[in-house]
Parts: structure tokens; C-alpha cells; sequence
């Protein structure tokens, strides 16, 4: 009997001795991988510490981590904890690697795992990629630049479009931009897109859905290669993992991704040297005329003539060509109009100056010739067009030479600025629209004595007074009403700690997560416990300790029992508001009580 007792209490006290060893061991999810594979590396260990110090991972990348988590349980009256560090790594090379050593303190202790030999291959056939939802949207998303024409002329239409393709395992939520893209050395112009629409097409020969995300004409201003700094998105990727809910439909990951279109590179070509006097820097197809409004008029009477480039272009980067007019006609500067629009395919419609002319004396007078030169990239040749021949018939009006008969049409402006010539006196009507008198009156002066203002301004110190003496009262009292006070910060401090929470209305994971650490922190601030007393028993008997009332603490570790079950089962919209409402009311009410 006695000998029995004393193996008992050996057997007890080695099974002490087993539980409150400290566990601290590296494991991988396999041994040989291609090198188009990822190794997952897990650090695990049974109690919590500080210091960790990651191992050498020679010949390997690091992808991802290290991710923390934590995981505590209470079973049969005995607690167990799991912390981890996770790490993905890519092989840089083929060959046989070792995972070193990783340390870490542990109650004053310094516990290291154990090398790990790993054996790396040529790609193989079909990798896998493990557990980690960031190289499964890695893998999944591309965003892709596409150029027109990578190799215009100066000046000539280049359309640029973003495509986000995505694999049809994963699904995405609004990208938000984080760097736009800088066109230095481009005239651009946004095409708008009134509505993202999703399409389904290929990337490397794989069906995937993609969405244009943006679209951008550009005229390159330079010559030479070009660089368009990239477009940057955040994009919320959706990856569906191997866990289901009580329905049978997959649960699926949200991990944020940013993804870049990379530096696109635009060769601009210099145009031909061969450029007609007439150029001046028109590159597209156009058609040209120059017209007027009248043939035959009288002096001082006025017309126009019009010179206009119609077609598709860089209509909106060359200067129309200059009308000349003898100078016997008073020319006035043009009236410049533009009806372009610029869409994917570049612009087009038309530009147009509209001349002034008012004739000075009688006769006829011919319109010179207007050349108009543009160089067409399809061709890749300049061409020249000219304007039809014009002219304008004065009938009356004064004679331009003395002998009071017309010159030919050839001699119209000779000796026109002679002693004997008689210019025309224009009518007072002709500019009747400017006025040659103001007639100004002044403005109405009032005397600000005794006026609305006056006593206004004069009362407003006795209506004032009363505001501010009545204003100070109410924040005297605002102030010493303590039990308000109290209430007030209790619910602030609410909002504080379950403000990460409320960002994440809507995902039943996130949210219950967020509410859990936010229930968990609320508590360590105010009894400065640490994370390994945070246990439902443990909190629950400090609560009534610091007589706290018994309905609030139940309130509040049936907060903790729903962010256990959420984890299992799924939560509607209504529930995590109903919850989100019952947490902010049960931390005020503890809050009240400490």
C-alpha cells in the first residue's frame, strides 16, 4: 500500500512536470518541392514569449509573414495555448537547403527549434501552392497596360487601356487607386467610363474575366522612347478557402493585393525632314476650304471669310493658317472656334477662324491662294491642300486712284495709299454696339449715424451678455454633473475600442474577430491583466471581484460565447448590428461600475 502511494506520486509528479514543459518546434508542409512551389514554414510553440528571432533562409525567398496568430482553450478545466509565426518562401535555386535555427524567450528562457533539410527540383508539372491566400491572389490578379501602337510619329494618336484580369477561382471587389499613372512628354485626355463591366476573354491562353479600367488618348510631344510610370491598385481579392458553412458553401478569404501595370514604353518616331513651308505640325487625314459669306458688296459694308480643318487629328496642337487680304481691306482679328471630340480612336471634327473684312474702296479684289499642309502616319507622307480662289466685288464706294475709274482686279491695291485717295467714311451705324457715352450718375451715399446699423451694432453688447452668462452656466453644470461625465467617457470609450469592429459590419469573420480583441483590450486596460488570464472563468470572477453586476458580467461573456460560435456558423447583417449594440451598451455599464 505505501509503495503504491509513493508511484502515484511520482506518476503525478512527472505528468506535472510533461504540462508545464515548454514546446517550441519549426514544421513545414513537405520536404521536396519544384521550384515553381512555395514552402510553408510554421514556428509553433505551447506558451507565450518574446524575442523571436526568424531563422537564415538561405536559398529562399521570402513571400509572405511572418503572420502572427494566437489560439487559446478551456477544456475540462484545463487551458491550452498556441502561438505561431508563419512564413511562405519561394526557392531562388536547385538544391539541398537547411532551415536554420529560430529562437526565442519563454519565461526567461531561450528555446531553438531544430534544422529542417529541404530538398528544391526543376518546376514541376502541377505545383501546389499550399494554404496562403496571398500567393493564391498573387497568382490570380494581372493588370495590364495595353498601348495601340507602341511605335507612333510625333504627334500622332496612341490609345492606352488598363485591363485588371483575374482567374476564375477568385473574385474582386472595387480596386482603389493608389498611383495614377504620369504622362509627361503626352497631350492626354481621360476617356470616361460611366460603368465598370465585367468580361470574360483569356490571359496566356487561360479563360479569365477582366474589366477595362481605364482609358486615355495620348499625342506624344517627343520623340525618342517615352516612359508611362505605372497604374497602382489596391484590390480586395475574395479567395475561397477549404472550410464550408452549415449550408455546404464555401467560405472564401479577403485579402487585400496591390498590383502594378509596370513601366509601359511608347518609341516615338520623328517625322520626315522633308516638311512643305506650309506645315505646322498638323499629323492625322484632314480636309480644308476657306469660304465667304458674301462675292459682292459696297464699301464699308463687312463679310466673312472663313478658314476651317475638318477631319480626325491633332486638331487641338497646330495653328490654322494665316489669311492674307490686300491692304485695301481692314481685317480684323479671327474668332477661333473648336468642335472636337476627342474619343478612343483620337479626335475629330473641326477647328475654324473666322476673318472680319471691311472693303475701303470700289473694285475687285482676289483672295490670295491659302495653303494648308498635314502629314498623314498611315502613308507616312506630307500632304498639301489649297484653298479654292476667292474674291470680293466692291460695286460702290469710293474710287482708289484719282482718275475715279476701278483698277483691274490685278492692280486693285496700287497707289491706294496716295494723297489723292478718298477713304471711305464709315456710317455712325456700323459700331453702334459701342457706346461713346457712360452717362455715369453716382451712387446714393447714406449716413451710418442713426441708421439700422447703427443700433444694431449699439444694442448688440446688452443682447450678448445675457447669451454668455447663460452659456457659462450650462457648462458649470455640464461640468459638475459627475455621473454624466462618467457615462459619457464609458461611451466613448466604447466607440474607441470598438471602432475597428464597426469598420467591418458586414463580414461575419472580420467582424467578430475585431469585436473579440476589442472586448479582450477593453478589459486588459481597465484590470491590467495579461493575454494568458484572459479566460471566460478568469474574467468573470475578476468582474464580480470588483463588483461589477452580476447581469452586466454575463452579458459580456455571452459576448465572448457568440465571437466563439460566429467563427462556425454564419451571422447576418441584423445580428452583428444587434451584437455591435449590445457590446457598446455592456462596456459603458462595466465602465460605470469599475
Amino acid at each position: 500500500m505505501k509503495l503504491k502511494k509513493i508511484l502515484t506520486g511520482i506518476l503525478l509528479l512527472l505528468s506535472s512536470i510533461l504540462i508545464a514543459q515548454v514546446n517550441f518546434v519549426a514544421k513545414v508542409n513537405k520536404k521536396k518541392l519544384g521550384m515553381n512551389e512555395r514552402l510553408k514554414v510554421v514556428f509553433e510553440m505551447n506558451a507565450d514569449g518574446d524575442n523571436f528571432s526568424q531563422p537564415n533562409f538561405n536559398g529562399f525567398r521570402v513571400s509572405s509573414g511572418p503572420s502572427q496568430s494566437v489560439s487559446r482553450s478551456w477544456v475540462n478545466g484545463k487551458s491550452s495555448y498556441k502561438k505561431t509565426f508563419t512564413y511562405f518562401l519561394t526557392p531562388t535555386k536547385v538544391g539541398n537547403f537547411k532551415i536554420g535555427q529560430s529562437s526565442i524567450e519563454i519565461k526567461g528562457e531561450t528555446y531553438k527549434t531544430l534544422p529542417i533539410s529541404i530538398q528544391v527540383t526543376p518546376a514541376v508539372k502541377n505545383p501546389t501552392e499550399g494554404e496562403n491566400p496571398d500567393f493564391v491572389a498573387d497568382r490570380s490578379l494581372h493588370l495590364i497596360a495595353s498601348v495601340s501602337n507602341p511605335n507612333p510619329y510625333l504627334n500622332e494618336a496612341v490609345t492606352l487601356e488598363y485591363k485588371l484580369y483575374w482567374d476564375p477561382e477568385v473574385s474582386i471587389n472595387m480596386p482603389q487607386e493608389l498611383d495614377s499613372p504620369k504622362f509627361r512628354d503626352f497631350w492626354s485626355q481621360n476617356i470616361e467610363i460611366k460603368q465598370l463591366r465585367a468580361e470574360q476573354g483569356t490571359f496566356k491562353g487561360k479563360q479569365s474575366a477582366f474589366v477595362v479600367l481605364k482609358k486615355v488618348v495620348l499625342y506624344p510631344q517627343k520623340t525618342g522612347k517615352l516612359k508611362l510610370t505605372p497604374l497602382t491598385l489596391s484590390v480586395p481579392v475574395q479567395v475561397p478557402t477549404n472550410r464550408r458553412d452549415i449550408f455546404g458553401r464555401r467560405l472564401t478569404n479577403t485579402v487585400n493585393k496591390n498590383v502594378s501595370a509596370g513601366n509601359t514604353i511608347i518609341n516615338v518616331k520623328p517625322l520626315p525632314a522633308n516638311a512643305p513651308a506650309s506645315f505646322s505640325g498638323a499629323v492625322g487625314n484632314f480636309n480644308f476650304r476657306v469660304t465667304q459669306t458674301k462675292t459682292n458688296l459696297k464699301a464699308s459694308e463687312s463679310l466673312q471669310v472663313k478658314v476651317e480643318v475638318q477631319g480626325n487629328g491633332n486638331l487641338k496642337l497646330f495653328q490654322l493658317p494665316e489669311l492674307k487680304v490686300p491692304t485695301a481691306i481692314e481685317m480684323y482679328d479671327p474668332e477661333h472656334k473648336e468642335k472636337v471630340r476627342t474619343r478612343l480612336s483620337g479626335m475629330s471634327g473641326s477647328i475654324s477662324d473666322t476673318y472680319t473684312l471691311v472693303p475701303q474702296y470700289r473694285g475687285n479684289y482676289p483672295i490670295p491662294t491659302v495653303q494648308f499642309s498635314y502629314f498623314d502616319p498611315k502613308s507616312g507622307v506630307y500632304k498639301t491642300k489649297s484653298s479654292s480662289s476667292l474674291s470680293i466685288n466692291v460695286l460702290e464706294g469710293p474710287n482708289p486712284q484719282s482718275g475715279g475709274t476701278p483698277p483691274p482686279a490685278g492692280n486693285a491695291n496700287k497707289n491706294e495709299n496716295t494723297s489723292s485717295n478718298q477713304k471711305v467714311v464709315a456710317p455712325p451705324t456700323q459700331f453702334g454696339f459701342i457706346k461713346t457715352e457712360a452717362n455715369l450718375k453716382p451712387l446714393a451715399s447714406s449716413q451710418f449715424f442713426k441708421s439700422t446699423l447703427y443700433w444694431l451694432l449699439l444694442l448688440m453688447p446688452l443682447l450678448v451678455v445675457p447669451v454668455v452668462i447663460l452659456l457659462t452656466k450650462r457648462s458649470e453644470a455640464y461640468a459638475n454633473d459627475a455621473s454624466g461625465t462618467r457615462a459619457r467617457q464609458a461611451n466613448k470609450l466604447a466607440k474607441k475600442y470598438l471602432s475597428s469592429a464597426k469598420k467591418n459590419l458586414g463580414d461575419s469573420t472580420n467582424f467578430y474577430l475585431a469585436l473579440e480583441k476589442a472586448l479582450h483590450n477593453y478589459l486588459k486596460a481597465k484590470l491590467r491583466i495579461e493575454t494568458s488570464e484572459m479566460n471566460k472563468e478568469r474574467v468573470k470572477e475578476l468582474l464580480l471581484s470588483k463588483s461589477v453586476a452580476e447581469a452586466s458580467v454575463t452579458d459580456y461573456v455571452q459576448l465572448l460565447q457568440t465571437c466563439d460560435m460566429a467563427r462556425y456558423t454564419p451571422s447576418t447583417q441584423q445580428t452583428m448590428e444587434e451584437d455591435y449594440a449590445k457590446a457598446s451598451q455592456v462596456i459603458a455599464k462595466i465602465d460605470k461600475q469599475l
